[in-house]
């Protein structure tokens, strides 16, 4: 893989599933793995399906995580410590849908692992109504 690639972590399996799709349609190029949700359709997070996502889209440029929601955080900590190579993987600290866009948009860019996380967080910053 030539691009970082992108892992978002939700609590709602529907949720990163939606996102997968949606930045998909907008930068295909870049892999995109997902995990949300438990067995049985329950809400939640898991760090074994977090690293079993990481690995599905490891790139050697790197891959960023994008998360919903504390625990999630905590999963993703714990899925990169369970990894034999956990180097340039890197958690953006961005609200997962902004994030992920401005995240998905760099990436297909070719930039690298710290240009990509860099994109993702300034969303925290955008402004989406401008009031008067």
């Amino acid at each position: 893989m030539d691009r970082v690639s992108l892992v978002f972590v939700s609590h709602s399996a529907d949720i990163v599933k939606g996102l997968k799709a949606l930045l998909y349609e907008m930068q295909p190029a870049v892999s995109i793995g997902i995990a949300g949700g438990e067995e049985g359709g329950g809400i939640g997070t898991n760090a074994f399906d977090i690293k079993a996502a990481l690995e599905s889209v490891h790139s050697p440029k790197g891959t960023v995580i994008l998360f919903d929601l504390g625990s999630a955080l905590i999963n993703a900590e714990l899925a990169i410590e369970m990894l034999d190579d956990p180097s340039n993987i890197r958690i953006a600290d961005a609200p997962i849908l902004e994030g992920g866009y401005s995240a998905v948009v760099e990436a297909g860019f070719g930039s690298d692992v710290g240009k990509v996380v860099e994109a993702a967080e300034k969303a925290k910053e955008m402004q989406k109504v401008h009031r008067s």
